[in-house]
């Protein structure tokens, strides 16, 4: 049997645009204890002239050959997932392609039909053309939520009505970002809860969990990611699973098994030791309760400040078995709880004030 050397050190990898301040501030908090957890040490600088590292990406990394080279090949490389196509990496692919739409290389059908009632109605496009055939296929039945795929936090949105206010969005829109990436339209929900159901491994520790979303205002006075509560179990969704959830909780952790599952199947080279799903609840314009899959997140999301507090406190005792932890995104002067931890306070020039924080708690039985 083989032994995994140690790694030597944990380091950052950057995309080619610079990230916010407020962002790269809690990775590096993060790097920090995913080293403590490796029983290795972060390297503040790229590991230059170092091997076998462990990477923490800020994005789903793209298939290249200078990642394996750099030695991440499993899911033990590294925090977060990689994949062969770069639409694969944005919540393209949770829906079907419109009929007869073009399709970008590494396209697969069978993804949406193994992933099933595990989405959302609605469909992918790539080009212009294609989103005005699909959204006025769709605007025959209701309103339709068109969503740019590589927006985070719910910005970028815009619920379409009619054809005016779609060719007025889509005159705006860039074809070569959508030839790229893909461009959802989703049918819209109200009354909407959405839930958070994912998985990490590091050092050996396998954390699952469910939970909520929390919504926020920021300075502009726009609603968007204001944290998570999760509820995480010491192993993998089985264990989840065994816990007393009630029937929506369950239903969006059996989708969101169903969408990784899926991916796993059709889209070949993906690998990820962090996995995050939205699943959202409402209802839809005949008043029906709809529940699917928004999007994926194989990188380091919001959520992952509460994800690596519960590897570490696994980590500490290997009798636990499950815990609550929660992230918090608060806009705007606050008061940080004593019992929270601190990953990042200060005038970000993006987004202004913010304070982010997580908190983690014995899990009590309801």
């Amino acid at each position: 049997m083989s032994i995994t050397p140690r790694k030597a050190g944990v380091v950052l990898l950057g995309e080619s645009k610079p990230t916010p301040d407020h962002e790269l501030a809690v990775q590096r908090n993060l790097a920090q204890r995913i080293a403590t957890l490796l029983g290795t040490r972060f390297l503040d600088d790229d590991g230059e002239g170092e091997a076998n590292l462990y990477y923490l990406p800020s994005q789903t990394l793209i298939a290249d050959p200078r990642y394996a080279a750099m030695g991440i090949r499993h899911e033990s490389d590294f925090f977060g997932g990689l994949v062969s196509q770069p639409f694969m990496a944005t919540k393209a692919i949770s829906h079907a392609l419109f009929p007869q739409a073009s399709a970008p290389q590494g396209w697969n059908d069978d993804f949406a039909r193994q992933a099933g009632d595990a989405l959302l109605g609605g469909f992918t496009v790539f080009n212009l053309a294609d989103a005005q055939a699909a959204a006025t296929h769709l605007l025959k039945q209701a309103p339709l939520r068109l969503k740019p795929v590589r927006a985070t936090a719910g910005r970028g949105q815009t619920i379409i009505r009619d054809r005016d206010e779609l060719d007025l969005v889509l005159s705006h829109m860039d074809e070569q970002e959508i030839l790229t990436w893909g461009l959802v339209l989703e049918e819209n929900l109200t009354e909407v809860s959405t839930y958070s159901v994912g998985q990490v491994c590091v050092a050996g520790i396998v954390a699952s969990y469910h939970g909520t979303q929390q919504l926020t205002e920021d300075h502009s006075g726009a609603l968007v990611y204001g944290g998570s509560d999760l509820v995480v179990v010491r192993g993998d969704y089985a264990q989840l699973l065994q816990l007393e959830l009630d029937d929506a909780t369950r239903l969006a952790v059996e989708q969101a098994q169903r969408y990784e599952h899926a991916a796993q199947a059709c889209f070949p080279g993906f690998i990820a030791s962090r996995r995050n799903y939205d699943i959202a609840r409402g209802r839809n314009h005949l008043g029906q309760l709809r529940s699917g899959v928004l999007e994926q997140s194989w990188r380091v999301g919001g959520a992952s400040s509460a994800e690596v507090l519960a590897l570490e406190a696994f980590a500490a005792n290997p009798a636990l078995t499950c815990v609550r932890a929660s992230t918090h995104e608060v806009f705007g002067d606050v008061q940080v709880p004593a019992d929270a931890t601190l990953f990042y306070q200060g005038d970000d020039r993006e987004v202004g004030s913010i304070s982010k924080f997580a908190r983690i708690r014995a899990y009590e039985h309801s």
